[in-house]
């Protein structure tokens, strides 16, 4: 059986993962409000570069990069909203996978993590 962690440690892991909820929400959101304003300047006369030049593949480029960016950020967001019900759930900083304790540098660089270090290399 892991052992659980000291309530002020999950405190400080919950605040760090509000935290992080509310700076990917925000990105999500002024990405995708950057892509309506391209999409809605892509109709415009002034702004429809044929997609077969450097400047028409430089946009589709920029696009395809802010897209990604935000599949990414809604990727950690998931990530991080399932590490918060683990958090009220009183799972958190327990393994998934093996029901062993998380070690507390893992949960430091990855606070959203949900496995051990050997059953996530195992995946």
């Amino acid at each position: 059986m892991a052992r659980k962690l000291a309530k002020s440690t999950v405190e400080r892991f919950r605040r760090k993962l509000e935290e992080e909820r509310e700076r990917l929400s925000a990105l999500i959101k002024e990405l995708e409000h950057e892509r309506d304003e391209v999409r809605l300047s892509e109709t415009s006369s002034e702004r429809s570069p044929d997609p077969n030049t450097a400047e028409g593949g430089s946009m589709a480029f920029e696009l395809e990069k802010e897209f990604s960016v935000a599949q990414n950020a809604a990727d950690l967001l998931s990530k991080v909203n399932h590490a918060l019900e683990r958090v009220e759930s009183g799972h958190y900083g327990i393994c998934e996978h093996c029901g062993k304790a998380i070690p507390i540098a893992r949960l430091e660089a990855l606070p959203y993590a949900t496995t051990c270090v050997s059953c996530a290399a195992k995946r």
